[in-house]
């Protein structure tokens, strides 16, 4: 029996659908602190319990998210601290650019780890 994480993946046509999988197992085999969970509806990545990156299809786009976590800042009176993101699109018909994606994910985990 799947889960609703599985489901996310499965109910999108190919060539979207082996591009998210393919997506997933990079981004959980880069560390294995990387959790991963389902959260808005859309599948989270997690290292060390701080959000890392997203996966999000909208209009037959494909969009992977990379997330500074705000918690990782200290908290100040008065000042609302944000999620820091930015986003990749991805053409699911192309290589993906893995060194970009690599890099990135090396640098907020870096960045995680030196708090």
């Amino acid at each position: 029996m799947t889960n609703e994480l599985d489901n996310y993946y499965l109910k999108h046509a190919e060539p979207l659908q082996g591009c998210l999988l393919a997506l997933r197992d990079f981004i959980l085999s880069v560390n294995k602190d990387i959790t991963h969970i389902r959260r808005y509806q859309i599948p989270f990545f997690y290292y060390k319990d701080k959000q890392l990156a997203f996966l999000w299809v909208t209009r037959k786009k494909l969009l992977l998210g990379l997330i500074e976590d705000k918690n990782i800042h200290p908290k100040m009176e008065g000042v609302k601290l944000k999620d820091k993101i930015q986003t990749i699109e991805i053409d699911p018909t192309i290589d993906l650019p893995i060194d970009t994606i690599l890099g990135n994910l090396h640098a907020i985990i870096r960045l995680y780890d030196n708090l």
